[in-house]
Order: structure tokens, then sequence, then C-alpha cells
């Protein structure tokens, strides 16, 4: 390879990395079949909060074109933030032309073992299984269905900027909910760093939230972030600055694709 295109590329590569860009787009997955049920009413307004921790969807940046998961694909909480396109098959409830949608994850859908998997237990294992909103429900049905029968495939997130983290705990303890994740949407593992410190790796608690118990206050945060789907790494530098309190929400400049 010619020298100066070889230095051109490697200087590509560190911006891409300076500025937490993924480089490849998530490309989702083939179509396959599922169900669907609805939760709530026309506002929305009983779906908000949910196992994955974004609690107000309209603050979070999700609104109402959301779902909840069986536990077949809530998969613990690594789900959370996964984005999915439905349509209704094989009804005479779906709408003519079978419109798809786009619902984010955000919830889990518990088993209900007191009724068989065919008739109310819908969300039993292994059974694959959305319990949208009724607005996004109502996007590819007749919501007097109450069940249909869908394909559905992941996609890629299409997300507004970076993603962002909203911050609990204390002066010992760091909680972080990471929202508005891009691409793949979801996250495998994920590391904090100080502004007088090293990495430090966090665990994951539950749906969409990390932790880690170290002494943070006063420092500016940056995060290392690997998608759980495409095993891709990203670099949210300078995150939040050494002002953060627990409560806010910070937005980054980095997301994936």
């Amino acid at each position: 390879m010619d020298q100066t295109l070889y230095r051109k590329c490697l200087v590509t590569l560190s911006m891409m990395a300076m500025i937490g860009t993924s480089m490849a787009t998530y490309a989702g997955t083939p179509w396959r079949t599922a169900s669907a049920t609805f939760y709530g009413d026309d506002t929305g307004s009983a779906t908000m909060g949910g196992a994955c921790g974004y609690g107000n969807m309209y603050d979070s940046g999700y609104g109402v074109a959301t779902t909840a998961l069986s536990t077949a694909l809530f998969n613990e909480g690594y789900a959370c933030g996964q984005c999915f396109q439905l349509k209704c098959v094989s009804s005479p409830n779906c709408y003519y032309g079978s419109p798809a949608t786009v619902v984010t994850a955000t919830n889990i859908c518990p088993p209900n073992y007191g009724q068989a998997s065919n008739n109310g237990g819908w969300c039993n294992p292994p059974r694959v299984h959305f319990d949208l909103t009724k607005p996004a429900f109502m996007k590819i049905a007749n919501w007097k269905a109450g069940i249909i029968p869908v394909s559905y495939r992941r996609v890629a997130c299409k997300k507004i900027g970076g993603i962002r983290f909203k911050f609990e705990g204390n002066g010992y303890w760091l909680l972080v909910y990471v929202m508005n994740v891009g691409g793949p949407g979801d996250i495998k593992t994920m590391a904090v760093k100080g502004s007088r410190t090293g990495w430090i790796n966090m665990s994951h608690n539950w749906g969409a939230s990390y932790q880690a118990f170290s002494s943070l206050y006063g420092q500016s945060l940056s995060f290392r972030l690997t998608s759980y789907t495409t095993r891709q790494t990203i670099y949210a530098y300078n995150a939040a600055p050494a002002s953060w309190s627990a409560g806010k929400t910070y937005q980054s400049k980095a997301n994936f694709s």
C-alpha cells in the first residue's frame, strides 16, 4: 500500500476512535414469526417505566413506539434498547397491505404459568411474544383483535445524537442507565474512566443499567461500551463533566450505527 494512503487510513481510524464512531452499520436479522398483544390505553401512560429502567419514555426519547418482550427475547435485560420491525400476518384483523412498524424493547412481559401458553400465558417460555403499547399495536392491526400473529425482525435503531447516560447512586456507587443507543441498540459490557482513574469495569445490574463501586465524584467521566449483538466497542469520552451529580442525564457524542 502507498505510504501516504496508509498514513491517511491510520489518521481516519484514529479520528473515528476518538469520536466514538462505529465503523459498521448493523444489518438486522431475517424475518421470523411470533405473536403480539398490547397493554395500556391509547395514551400509552401505563407503559411508562418498565424493567429496562428508562423511566418516562418521552423524556428518554422512546415515546410510545415501544414493546415488552417475553423472556425468550428479553435475555435478562440484554435485549433492552433493541429495535424490532413488526407486521401483522395471516389475520383478518391485519390492516390492508400489512404495514410494518418499528418499536424499541423497554420492558419485560413476565410469564403467567397459571395459564396455558396458547390461552392467556402468551409470554410463557419458550414462546416468542411482543406485548406492544396500544398505539404501536394500532399501527399494524385492529386493537379489538386482542392477539395477532406477526412477522418480526431486528433492525438498526435510528437515534438522534449520542448515547445518553442517566446517573444514580452515591459517592461510592455509580449506577448508570444507558439510553438512546443506536445501531444494534444493546449493551453487553461497559466500563467507566474518571479523569484521575484508569478504566473500571462495570457490572450489569438489570435491564439497561450498569454499576461501578468506586469513588468518582469530582471527575469527568468517560465510558467504554460494547454491543451485545455485534461485539463492537466504542468510546464516549468526557460524557459527563466533573460536576456531574446523581439524578441527571448526560448525552455523549458517541453512538453505534
